[in-house]
């Protein structure tokens, strides 16, 4: 009887693990308005956000993940961190970011980095950054790149890591000059400290959704305060601004998904016409 108990439990245990793996190739691709009505009046700017690929368990490959979005006209592409944590991975980036520049986005790539990519030290960490850079993605660190869309000015934001201190919105924000303010960072707790800095939309990562959420990500309290207020994935507002926290594509830890799937997210950003007054520090 103790056998067939035993045999039973193990039998569940290995159908809810194949389910859990299972889920990790189950790709969600959402798509999200943001801004003013979209309509003649209003310029649309379309991101692709791919965050968290975490290239030591991810269940899709660079050609089924470019089938799945090479229909789709691109305007940046914004990659929000956490690329790998080790060494030996870097090559396998590779197939990706050229998967990427097929896509040809219009205005480029844009990257930040993760709290797992600073695993990575010295030559290391400068072997991932170079690889980024040798396929047309623009590496940012505390830094802000500006583009005219439509003759509309974007401020693309890149605001470095906050989980492991690297943040510093007053060296990301200074000389910007008006315009949408759209703010790459890895860790999305980074908006608790925004109350002076203006943005229009700030894309995030770090949580995974929980990646196994049972029925809350409760073992994410330790990841901040947003974690603990259970603001782990999707469309929120701090302050009156729009931020996202996308689930990522890939897994930390062991590579299964309870509660949660891999996400490709398209964000359809509205450009205001008018100028407006930008929260931005004076001594900036």
């Amino acid at each position: 009887m103790l056998i067939a108990f035993i045999a039973l439990l193990v039998i569940l245990l290995y159908l809810f693990m194949k389910r859990a793996n299972d889920n990790t190739k189950d790709v969600m691709i959402n798509h999200i308005k943001v801004g003013p009505p979209q309509d003649h009046q209003h310029q649309v700017l379309t991101i692709l956000q791919l965050s968290d690929l975490h290239l030591e368990n991810i269940s899709i490959s660079p050609t089924e993940l470019y089938d799945q979005i090479k229909d789709e006209k691109i305007d940046i592409i914004a990659l929000t961190g956490d690329f790998l944590d080790r060494k030996r991975t870097i090559p396998k980036l590779i197939p990706y970011l050229q998967m990427l520049n097929k896509l040809k986005p219009r205005y480029g790539i844009y990257a930040v980095l993760g709290n797992h990519d600073y695993v990575l030290k010295g030559q290391h960490l400068q072997h991932l950054k170079d690889t980024l850079k040798q396929h047309n993605v623009t590496v940012m660190h505390n830094q802000h790149h500006t583009i005219t869309v439509h003759g509309q000015q974007v401020n693309i934001i890149g605001v470095d890591d906050f989980s492991t201190k690297r943040s510093d919105l007053s060296q990301s924000y200074r000389g910007i000059k008006h315009g949408t303010n759209l703010v790459l960072t890895h860790d999305p707790n980074l908006v608790l400290d925004m109350k002076e800095y203006h943005f229009d939309y700030l894309l995030a990562g770090h949580f995974h959704g929980g990646q196994i959420c049972y029925p809350k990500a409760y073992h994410l309290a330790k990841m901040g305060k947003l974690a603990r207020m259970n603001i782990v994935k999707g469309l929120h507002h701090q302050n009156g601004s729009p931020y996202y926290i996308n689930e990522g594509l890939g897994q930390t830890g062991v590579n299964i998904r309870v509660g949660s799937r891999p996400e490709i997210t398209f964000h359809q950003l509205s450009l205001a016409t008018e100028e407006k007054e930008q929260k931005i520090n004076p001594a900036i």
